[in-house]
């Protein structure tokens, strides 16, 4: 070993004495695991080498779950345990008379109509971070390139002031209308051609708007600062890199462009102008229809609003670790240690953020990211809300077996979230499934943040526990983008899918299907017991395709519980089959790419669609402020 081992090795050992880097770990069958000294000393270094000088900070403060006092995050006031009901979907899914080929803003807006006129306070999406323009078949919206920003793909180019047809192609917008799958490709030339004259236009001689005036785009520049101008300079140079055929990110660019700092990148940017100020723009117009449908929603009687996800990272490759480096862990990789559902573990590709600027108190580097959802969000999802207490991190290279967890300083982020969450009178969900320590979720409660409860997984008989001390701090919901909507699951389509692809033995196999009947042997009992099925019901075990009562009975289920939240999922309601997106696969599935089978035209008349309404009509409460 030589001495910088030695040297990491005492900064580790520290770290482990102050609880910051813990040597071992619980798993999900309550096994301790041990971390690999040689990770240890990865953490370690990522640490080192984002910290001043190289040196990790001697008064780091102890991680503390449970400090007696939390901040708590905003809750709204209701007169009984009733809460708010709203309807879950991908924006890119929706299909209608006039997208482009993907659900955009325009679409959203109507849905938002769709939705109050049935009695939902909210509408709920995945996430609308910043992608990658320049490669547009990276669609994932869980692995964004900047959670700072919004994607473009998603405005209606239609909608913007001094918009022509003769800006676009028509044959090719209605030829991507009518494909049953997002071609992300096509989507975004189309789009950003059109967006294009748009910018000329408005560069010479404005647009019949006044809210796309040169002052108000100022202003919007002035208040992003370095971070939109940092990720306006990463989307010009990923277009120029892409077309001169090195790739969407820095790991792919000749050396000289790999680090903003760099003198080249600088020449870059005297020398495209143009093209930054157009990214610059295109971030203007998208948070402009973004806010419009805020206002639409509250127009339209939604007590809540948009419910948006907040992932939980961003990939190493972006716009976010190549502009602002200190913020981020380099080397080290987000997932999820090995289990019973996945033996090898996960690593979702993304670079945790670096907890050095979060103890920093004098920083608002956490409030400032959450902030930049928050602003549109009646509630807000954290994706992976364990990440306030502790990250499971992988070094480079590695398998998530050799990976171990670190700690971050919870109840600042927590004072953070809170902060951001009462400012905004938005509410805060945090994802709480998985390998979850104790206390935990007793802690997400006591900072007023809604948990999970996924009818597939957990309690399916009604709670109502709450009484008149109000709804209780959860949001419910059937299922979860990650898992097929009720008639796929219905029908155990992701275990057979699973079983052509080779990914369970017999074994497994046997064991997942005896579990999926007993599943559904459970909910039925409890919709029986419940009222909302006969008692014949229970023999639906067995239907292949559950029957339309059975779909309502367990939407019925579902309503009592006494959750402040219940999401219900569109593709539900218009009776879709196929899974949004298969965990652990690439090319063997189009994950986040399918579109719904019927359009947003059709959606209100749908038999499915006015039944689910109704069981859910019971939800409707009024809305007032509270904290």
């Amino acid at each position: 070993m030589d001495g910088s081992e030695e040297k990491l090795d005492i900064l580790a050992d520290k770290l482990l004495t102050n609880g910051v880097l813990p040597d071992s770990y619980e798993d999900l069958q309550g096994l301790e695991q041990k971390v690999a000294r040689a990770t240890r000393r990865e953490i370690t270094q990522a640490l080192a080498k984002g910290s001043p000088e190289g040196k990790i900070p001697a008064d780091w403060p102890r991680p503390v779950l449970d400090p007696g006092d939390l901040s708590r995050c905003y809750v709204p006031s209701t007169p009984s345990s009733e809460g708010f009901w709203g309807i879950s979907t991908q924006l890119y899914e929706l299909r209608s008379a006039r997208n482009w080929g993907i659900g955009d803003f325009e679409d959203l807006k109507n849905l938002c109509s769709i939705a109050a006129d049935a009695g939902a306070d909210f509408i709920g999406l995945n996430p609308l971070h910043a992608l990658f323009l320049a490669q547009p078949t990276h669609c994932s919206p869980y692995s964004p390139s900047n959670r700072r920003f919004l994607n473009p793909l998603y405005l209606a180019v239609d909608r913007i002031a001094g918009f022509e047809k003769s800006m676009a192609d028509v044959e090719a917008i209605a030829s991507a209308r009518r494909s049953h799958i997002v071609d992300y490709n096509q989507v975004a030339a189309l789009k950003l051609s059109a967006l294009s004259v748009l910018w000329r236009t408005w560069q010479s001689r404005g647009l019949p708007d006044a809210r796309l005036s040169k002052s108000v785009f100022d202003a919007f520049v002035l208040e992003g600062g370095d971070a939109l101008f940092g990720h306006a300079l990463f989307e010009a140079l990923s277009a120029e890199m892409t077309e001169q055929g090195y790739g969407r990110g820095p790991s792919e660019w000749p050396q000289d462009f790999r680090r903003r700092e760099n003198i080249a990148v600088h020449q870059f940017a005297d020398a495209h102008q143009d093209e930054v100020l157009f990214h610059i723009w295109l971030q203007w117009l998208t948070a402009l229809q973004l806010e419009e449908v805020v206002n639409h929603a509250r127009g339209a009687g939604m007590q809540v609003g948009l419910y948006l996800d907040f992932a939980v990272g961003d990939v190493p490759d972006g716009s976010s670790v190549w502009a602002e480096p200190e913020l981020a862990l380099p080397g080290l990789h987000l997932g999820a240690p090995p289990d019973a559902f996945s033996v090898q573990g996960q690593d979702w590709g993304l670079v945790p953020l670096s907890p050095l600027p979060l103890i920093d108190r004098s920083r608002t580097n956490y409030r400032d990211l959450v902030d930049r959802t928050a602003r549109y969000a009646g509630a807000l999802r954290l994706d992976h809300a364990l990440g306030l207490w502790q990250f499971f991190l992988i070094p480079e290279g590695e398998t998530a077996a050799e990976g171990g967890y670190l700690r971050y300083p919870f109840p600042e982020l927590v004072a953070d979230l809170a902060s951001v969450s009462q400012e905004r009178k938005t509410i805060i969900v945090g994802e709480d499934l998985g390998n979850v320590p104790p206390g935990f979720r007793d802690a997400l409660r006591k900072a007023a943040l809604l948990g999970y409860n996924v009818l597939y997984f957990g309690d399916a008989e009604p709670d109502t526990a709450s009484g008149d001390k109000g709804p209780s701090l959860s949001l419910a919901c059937l299922s979860t983008h990650d898992l097929p909507p009720l008639l796929g699951w219905w029908r155990a389509d992701d275990i057979d899918f699973a079983k052509e692809q080779g990914f369970l033995d017999e074994e497994t196999e046997r064991r997942v299907r005896a579990e999926r009947r007993q599943r559904k042997t459970e909910l039925l009992e409890a919709a029986v017991s419940a009222g909302a099925l006969p008692e014949i019901g229970r023999a639906l075990v067995d239907e292949d395709i559950p029957p339309l009562n059975l779909v309502v009975a367990l939407h019925r289920l579902l309503s009592r519980t006494d959750s402040l939240l219940i999401a219900v999922r569109l593709a539900d309601m218009v009776g879709e089959a196929r899974s949004t997106n298969v965990p652990g696969t690439q090319d063997e599935y189009p994950n986040w790419r399918l579109k719904l089978e019927v359009s947003l035209e059709e959606m209100p008349a749908m038999q499915s669609f006015k039944a689910i309404v109704d069981a859910m009509r019971m939800r409707q409460a009024p809305f007032s402020e509270g904290g």
